[in-house]
């Protein structure tokens, strides 16, 4: 948690793969349309454009999830996301932006064959996947698709596809033009890679666009604002339970001692539930 220890980048640290930097450089469809073709090797004929971290929250659930990159082609629906720190479950975690984007397409209730195609791509720094030994797998990219168990000729035919990049194996991988991308990932290096080496000059060049910097200073305040109140929902029911000391849900939460003081006598002055 740790919201009061949260600092994030200063502008002129980023890289291209930091949140804000990410989203900002893939905000050109041309730009998304090169990466989209070179990752997932399909041609892209038109692509509306990008509508950065988009927020797919259907009415009937509390829970909506921030797509870093979520732009659509005439019969296709392609979600980018940038991990550039190890996460957990990513496995459900492409499950569920799954299950958003088509209830995003559905919402003015067409019929399920009206789906499109639809891609979930991931491109990870470290290795998202590890076996029960926590040995990394080490595979330059994951595709994963639906198959039949008992017989792989029989097609689900339900037009998904999720793919994860590893960039830390970036030397395995066998296309030149994706590890020249994954190795600049990796380690910030465009190399000779023209197309590396223009997402690298876009960098550089939004580190000093006065927009760039006002939205980037906005996310962040949004994020630590974000951050402060599941700290103060955690310290809260830890209150609620008896469990730990003020002292200590400070250095679980990173709320201050008087934050954490002042939500106990809040808690404290509440009536008592009838019994």
């Amino acid at each position: 948690m740790e919201t009061s220890y949260y600092r994030p980048k200063s502008a002129d640290q980023l890289t291209f793969t930091d949140n804000g930097m990410f989203q900002a450089v893939l905000h050109e469809p041309g730009v998304c349309a090169e990466l989209v073709e070179r990752l997932l090797g399909i041609k892209v004929k038109k692509v509306e454009y990008p509508e950065l971290e988009k927020t797919i929250a259907p009415y009937y659930i509390s829970k909506g999830v921030r797509l870093d990159v979520y732009l659509k082609d005439e019969d296709k629906v392609i979600d980018v996301e940038m991990q550039s720190q190890p996460q957990e479950a990513v496995g459900k975690r492409a499950r569920y932006y799954q299950s958003m984007v088509d209830c995003d397409s559905l919402m003015k209730g067409d019929n399920y064959t009206k789906l499109n195609e639809s891609y979930i791509l991931f491109i990870c720094k470290y290795d998202p996947f590890k076996d029960a030994s926590e040995r990394k797998f080490g595979l330059s990219r994951y595709t994963f698709r639906n198959v039949c168990d008992e017989n792989k000729d029989v097609n689900l035919n339900d037009k998904t596809l999720k793919i994860f990049y590893n960039a830390s194996a970036y030397e395995t991988e066998r296309d030149e033009k994706i590890r020249a991308f994954l190795k600049f990932v990796c380690t910030n290096d465009p190399g000779e890679d023209e197309y590396s080496n223009s997402l690298f000059a876009t960098v550089e060049k939004l580190k000093a666009n006065e927009k760039f910097l006002l939205e980037y200073a906005a996310m962040n305040i949004y994020e630590m604002d974000l951050r402060r109140e599941e700290a103060k929902k955690a310290a809260r029911n830890m209150l609620n339970l008896h469990v730990g000391t003020p002292e200590q849900i400070v250095q679980i939460t990173g709320l201050s001692l008087e934050q954490v003081q002042e939500l106990k006598k809040e808690l404290d002055a509440q009536p008592s539930p009838a019994n």
